[in-house]
């Protein structure tokens, strides 16, 4: 590939200037300046381009050289990816601690792959030299981690359909060559894909299962299916990032990709410190061993951080490929729109709203649409499923990011900030969030409990009832409402606090299986339809109130473990032996 050298004309921040340049393309890598510093074409005229650069230019003066090598910027996928800690643009940060200290230099190079590390591979069936082959096709497998079984495939750029050579069983490193084609193309353990380009699949699928994540509020109230997009928007101190973490544990993803976009460095810190010490529970095995983390936080160049979602994205992308469901969690896309706002800036664009570039909708369409359940070229099915937190100023849900996030997600997550005040957690508010999935998951709800449609309905629409009654009370007292509306705010404190509520620091609470949690809203609103009929019969509300089994009811979610839900049976039947006596002492003749 030829190399193509330019100078530098113009500084502006991130954004470099630079001519001499024919010949090079758009997105094509450039090196910066004399400390090589890493840049991308993202406006080209007549070899006068545009360059943003991933790395502070600080001292950086016009005149010096710029070289294109002639591609566009990529990532390296391959074994080894899955427990490490990178940059915005695939720099492993623990390599660079070591190599450099705290600090990231301007210039520093480090391979994203361990290159010295040897994979054990076992062949996949029926594959030797003279096998037919086609993109997507598994030549083998390396065991990445315990939790992670890495697929090594033919990669989508190879047009070849013969294996000239294979060398089969083996133990390689991620750059040796283990095939051949017969138009000579090396196939290796790893390779290069343009991070802002989707990976190709073979056909896209109608997203009908939830992705589990315990947290009773999401999977009941408002699920997300894997292959789904979703979003949590909140002010700050509503608990945007708790919430992510929490999903990022528990979910029933096989790989999770958290980026930390543009976020405060103590958060990426903890989630640093914490994942690796947290045990998977369908595993047993530590979390980090199905987590790829992407750090790019506040102090880190601002054009990385516009970058790192692509990153993200494509690595996402590249397990999807294998057969996996890999969830992303964006933290976040608020960060993002402002680096995408800096950047336009200092090109002197026209401003949208706010200061945004109208380029904004573009930008988040290209993110999210890349989500989706697939048949990968593999043959398998995998997914990938997109959750973006959302910062709005001042928790002002009308500003461009989170209205323009609302056109492509099909999920909302609205934090509240009430809720969050109170210590309610998560602080997802059920008046203003919603989801489009429920729909389609209902068939898989159905399967485990026909009942979750019909009582999720309910709950909601109870819910909705108790804030416009509270708007009554607020005006005119408690004492004023009927025992019938009055039971509707005993029983919405009931959902409020014995469901919704959910504690990250209670060992049973922190997560709930599908059955609990079905169980669980069917206690309470069976607990107030019986409530209901007694009350009717002439049951003087603080009776009713009173029972024992509510504060029972109330307390299962901390108190029943996931691998005992046969205690629930007796609640039930608690309930309604007390409901019984109640009925038979206030029976009208």
């Amino acid at each position: 590939m030829s190399i193509i050298k330019g100078k530098i004309t113009r500084i502006s921040g991130p954004i470099v200037y630079a001519e001499g340049l024919e010949g090079c393309g758009l997105y094509d890598v450039v090196d910066v300046g004399e400390k090589k510093i890493i840049g991308e074409i993202i406006r080209q005229n007549e070899g006068k381009a545009t360059i943003q650069v991933y790395e502070d230019d600080t001292g950086m003066k016009i005149g010096e050289e710029v070289v294109s090598s002639g591609r566009p910027l990529s990532l390296k996928l391959g074994p080894g990816l899955v427990g490490t800690i990178y940059d915005g643009i695939q720099r492993p940060l623990k390599n660079m601690f070591e190599h450099s200290g705290a600090f990231l230099v301007p210039g520093e190079r480090t391979e994203p792959i361990d290159t010295e590390k040897k994979w054990k591979m076992t062949v996949a069936e029926g594959v030797s030299e003279g096998s037919e082959i086609f993109a997507g096709k598994v030549l083998g497998y390396v065991q990445e981690t315990e939790s992670i079984r890495h697929k090594i495939m033919v990669p989508p750029t190879v047009r070849g359909k013969i294996l000239k050579s294979f060398k089969g069983d083996g133990e390689y490193t991620v750059d040796d060559v283990i095939g051949i084609t017969e138009l000579g193309e090396e196939i290796k353990l790893s390779h290069y894909w343009p991070l802002r380009n989707p990976r190709p699949y073979a056909q896209k699928l109608e997203v009908s299962q939830p992705l589990v994540t315990g947290q009773r509020v999401i999977d009941v109230f408002f699920p997300l299916s894997k292959g789904g997009t979703a979003a949590i928007p909140g002010g700050f101190g509503t608990g945007k990032t708790m919430t992510q973490h929490a999903i990022a544990k528990w979910c029933d993803a096989d790989l999770i990709v958290y980026i930390g976009c543009g976020e405060r460095g103590n958060e990426m810190t903890d989630v640093l410190t914490e994942f690796p010490t947290l045990i998977d529970p369908r595993t047993g095995r530590s979390l980090m061993e199905r987590t790829i983390l992407i750090a790019n936080t506040s102090n880190m160049p601002v054009a990385a951080r516009e970058v790192s979602l692509y990153s993200g994205i494509t690595l996402a992308e590249y397990y999807r490929d294998m057969g996996m469901h890999v969830a992303i969690m964006a933290d976040s896309t608020s960060r993002w729109a402002e680096a995408l706002r800096e950047l336009s800036g200092r090109m002197e664009e026209m401003p949208a709203e706010e200061g945004f570039p109208a380029y904004l909708p573009t930008r988040l369409a290209e993110f999210y649409e890349r989500a989706g359940r697939v048949n990968a070229l593999c043959g398998q099915e995998g997914s990938v499923s997109v959750i973006g937190a959302v910062s709005p100023p001042g928790g002002d849900f009308s500003e461009p990011v989170t209205q323009h996030t609302k056109r492509f997600i099909r999920c909302f997550w609205a934090l509240d900030r009430e809720l969050a005040n109170a210590r309610h957690y998560p602080a997802i508010g059920w008046i203003e969030s919603y989801s489009e999935y429920a729909e389609e998951v209902r068939e898989w709800w159905d399967k485990l409990d026909p009942r979750w449609a019909e009582v999720r309905l309910s709950a909601l629409e109870l819910l909705k009832d108790e804030q416009r009654l509270q708007q009554i009370v607020r005006l005119i007292g408690p004492d004023a409402l009927p025992d019938e509306k009055r039971i509707v705010l005993t029983v919405a404190d009931m959902i409020k606090n014995g469901f919704l509520q959910q504690s990250a620091f209670d060992a049973v609470d922190v997560y709930s299986v599908p059955e609990k949690q079905i169980a669980i809203l069917m206690l309470i609103m069976t607990y107030y339809q019986r409530a209901l009929k007694v009350i009717k019969a002439g049951a003087p509300l603080p009776t009713v109130v009173a029972l024992p089994v509510k504060d029972e009811i109330v307390r299962l979610k901390s108190q029943v473990p996931n691998d005992k839900l046969e205690q629930m049976k007796e609640v039930e039947g608690r309930l309604d032996e007390q409901m019984d006596n109640l009925e038979r002492q206030f029976k009208r003749a």
